[in-house]
């Protein structure tokens, strides 16, 4: 018999922005892993900390630095938790509009965490670039509201920065009308494709038990058979105005976490179908003081971001900026699971489990 040593590798940068912020050490025996250390690095920006020294307003922009393939979400979160401090009332017009840039948010975010998990497991571009062409859509709608197309800074202390232009809608139909058809030619690629099975189906199993203990949420959770989506559980907004599924997986596999995201896609399309038939007409933002004093207080505000439970804990003290700020960020809290779920498979299914994780770096930095 043939004696090895254990050989310890520093992998990356591996995933796209894994310079400095993430890199794997991970422990071989031969080709198997029998240990991983995920290591967290730095950007070197303290944004929870730059917060505390800026008014109500000016941390909006920020929060679109978390999570940049799903800003729109964060500025949804944050200023949920303002308004919750400061006991502020939003028009329902506003509310309406939150939920439908929301959701498009999801579906963008999803296009690019499925195209780069196939990425991941050898499919190249391909699908990757089919992705992309539906959330170049979605970006043209995000640009159309407010001129940004990744950091858009929509959001506002008491509504949203603007109404929608007159072409908005047109073109938000046309998009939902399509996007269904355009989910269905991803099935019929992927869902059955040999290599796609092989290479995620029983690879990376995450066991419900150990995802509810580690505090996993949205589809990395959802994929193990739990079905917790704070938009169900904890509803917030007008959520509980509309009618979706939520889907789970059964083996919690890597499969599964990619089937959901696909399935969540098809959800989010409904929601903005339901939101746009009953969009009603008013105001879009509440009259709100310019330097905003929420009074002494503690506050946590939480919804489902396309990676899970984002949530901001905030502390005012009679103050334009609040004393303590704090994120509690889905990626940061999913990817501690890597260790768990990578010992035992090769480094090439390494890569497909972290890839199943989605993970956004700048999020994950503190």
């Amino acid at each position: 018999m043939l004696k090895t040593e254990p050989i310890m590798i520093n992998f990356g940068p591996q995933h796209p922005s894994t310079h400095g912020v993430f890199r794997m050490r991970v422990t071989f025996d031969g080709e198997v892993i029998v240990d991983l250390e995920p290591i967290f690095g730095y950007l070197h920006r303290g944004i929870e900390k730059l917060c505390e020294s800026k008014t109500y307003t000016q941390i909006i922009p920020y929060t679109d630095r978390l999570d940049y393939l799903a800003s729109m979400s964060n500025n949804f979160a944050y200023v949920m938790a303002v308004e919750k401090l400061a006991g502020i009332e939003i028009p329902e017009r506003a509310q309406y509009l939150r939920v439908i840039v929301a959701e498009l948010q999801r579906i963008a975010s999803h296009l690019i965490a499925v195209g780069g998990f196939l990425n991941d497991l050898g499919a190249f571009f391909t699908p990757f670039m089919y992705m992309f062409r539906e959330r170049e859509k979605i970006l043209d709608l995000f640009e159309m509201v407010c001129g940004q197309r990744l950091t858009y800074n929509y959001m506002r202390i008491g509504g949203v920065s603007h109404d929608i232009p007159p072409e908005f809608l047109p073109a938000l139909k046309r998009f939902v009308d399509e996007m269904p058809g355009y989910i269905d030619e991803y099935d019929q690629l992927l869902a059955e494709n040999e290599i796609v099975l092989a290479r995620s189906k029983g690879v990376g199993v995450l066991p419900a038990d150990l995802a509810i203990n580690a505090s996993a949420s949205g589809p990395v959770l959802r994929g193990s058979g739990v079905r917790w989506d704070i938009r169900r559980a904890d509803p917030y907004s007008i959520y509980d105005r509309f009618e979706f599924e939520i889907p789970v997986g059964k083996m919690g596999d890597t499969y599964d976490r990619y089937w959901v995201r696909i399935q969540e896609m098809r959800q989010s399309v409904r929601i903005v179908r339901q939101a746009m038939a009953e969009l009603p007409q008013g105001e879009v933002r509440a009259k709100v003081p310019a330097t905003l004093r929420p009074p002494q207080g503690e506050v946590y505000a939480r919804i489902e971001s396309p990676r899970g439970e984002l949530g901001f804990y905030l502390v005012g003290d009679d103050s334009p900026h609040p004393y303590r700020f704090k994120v509690r960020a889905p990626s940061l809290i999913n990817l501690t699971l890597l260790r768990d779920l990578c010992i035992g498979w090769k480094l090439a299914d390494a890569i497909a489990i972290l890839g199943s994780i989605d993970i956004v770096l700048a999020e994950v930095d503190r």
